[in-house]
């Protein structure tokens, strides 16, 4: 059953939305991460926290925007305070929470929308032993540091989980020709990776509590890809264990 726990990071107390497969016993049970979009914690994340348990999987969302105050800021200004460091040790400590389950978790995943896309792209790099796999979805800013140090994309050659993007071709951050660009990097560096493009969609596609941007196709049939992938790199890769 789905639940909100509550975990201290650095002091702060932190807010992770998690949800446990039935029939989660003695075996090992597969785990995946999922990154917030630029909403925080909505409806939208909960919903695929739960669908991840539906599959299989302990799935956990930690809320990363626990440091800053209920001062009412929009979206963009709420985002523009997060700062990769800070990120990292947020993630840190939602894997340590994972592994304290009752249940026995065991190879790792982690997906992100949006702000998340960009966040997990940063992950699969910057904690490269943590993963099995990583999904991006039409992650924007991956090119630019949030802070101090290196951006997203210059730890590229870090990364060795595969990866799965989806983008939409009208979308401007990330556009088409950053895809690109991340695309050619991948594949410079020999890095396993399957990118998928969908005409008619722009920015967060899949996110079916905004009407305007909603496109049901491209999410259900993205949906289903990130779903047969980490059956692939994930389920897979603990039976082949």
């Amino acid at each position: 059953m789905a639940r909100w726990d509550t975990i201290q990071v650095e002091g702060h107390p932190m807010r992770v939305y998690l949800d446990v497969p039935a029939g989660a016993g003695a075996s090992p049970v597969p785990g995946v991460v999922v990154i917030q979009h630029g909403p925080g914690l909505d409806r939208f994340i909960e919903d695929r926290v739960e669908d991840l348990a539906r599959h299989g999987y302990l799935a956990v969302a930690p809320d990363l925007y626990h440091r800053q105050p209920d001062d009412g800021a929009d979206m963009m200004a709420r985002i523009g305070r997060l700062r990769d460091r800070e990120i990292l040790t947020d993630v840190d400590a939602t894997i340590t929470h994972l592994r304290r389950q009752p249940e026995r978790v065991g190879d790792l995943a982690v997906l992100g929308f949006c702000m998340g896309g960009r966040v997990t792209f940063m992950l699969a790099a910057a904690r490269p032993a943590a993963w099995r796999a990583a999904g991006v979805f039409y992650g924007g800013s991956i090119m630019k540091p949030w802070g101090d140090g290196p951006a997203p994309f210059d730890l590229t050659r870090d990364i060795t989980s595969p990866m799965i993007g989806f983008f939409g071709a009208d979308d401007t951050n990330p556009s088409p020709e950053d895809v690109k660009k991340i695309d050619v990097e991948l594949t410079r560096l020999g890095k396993a990776h399957e990118f998928h493009m969908y005409d008619g969609a722009g920015h967060a596609f899949l996110n079916f509590t905004n009407a305007e941007r909603y496109r049901s196709g491209p999410a259900k049939d993205a949906w289903e890809k990130m779903l047969g992938f980490l059956e692939r790199h994930v389920k897979g890769a603990g039976r082949r264990g």
